[in-house]
């Protein structure tokens, strides 16, 4: 799929507009318990292996939020007040053929609301994402 901006902005407004009817796994809401499980709670706790998923996007910076991308994924990091608490969601999407398909959103308050926690849990979850669109892509190739 070739990158397109405005396509981008059209993909979030659709997804942010509905998020539960457009994720109907749930927002992921990030506790001390996903940290663990995703071994982020080591103390050297390392960084990807995987430089092609962390390292390569581009950025598109607006008032209303972050907007990372590169041939695999798009990513949206908005900033919000929910309950008078900042919140960050971030909302991960595989660029298909025609359009992003949002895989899963997350959502960090209070400790674990910081630009560095958001980052490694995204790599994690870009991680995850990856490892299962090969299994899938094994699976199809198997027949």
């Amino acid at each position: 799929m070739e990158i397109d901006p405005y396509q981008l902005e059209q993909a979030y407004q659709h997804y942010i507009h509905d998020l539960p009817g457009s994720i109907p796994d749930g927002i992921i809401e990030i506790e001390l318990t996903h940290l663990e499980e995703l071994g982020l709670l080591l103390d050297n706790a390392p960084y990807s292996k995987n430089e092609s998923l962390t390292h390569n996007f581009y950025v598109i910076e607006s008032e209303e939020k972050l907007t990372l991308f590169n041939h695999k994924f798009s990513v949206w990091i908005t900033p919000q007040m929910v309950q008078d608490v900042p919140t960050t969601y971030t909302l991960i999407a595989l660029n298909d053929e025609e359009f992003p398909r949002l895989e899963m959103v997350f959502t960090t308050q209070g400790t674990y609301n910081q630009s560095s926690m958001v980052l490694r849990i995204l790599e994690k979850y870009l991680e995850q994402i990856e490892e299962n669109e090969r299994e899938i892509y094994r699976i199809r190739n198997m027949r």
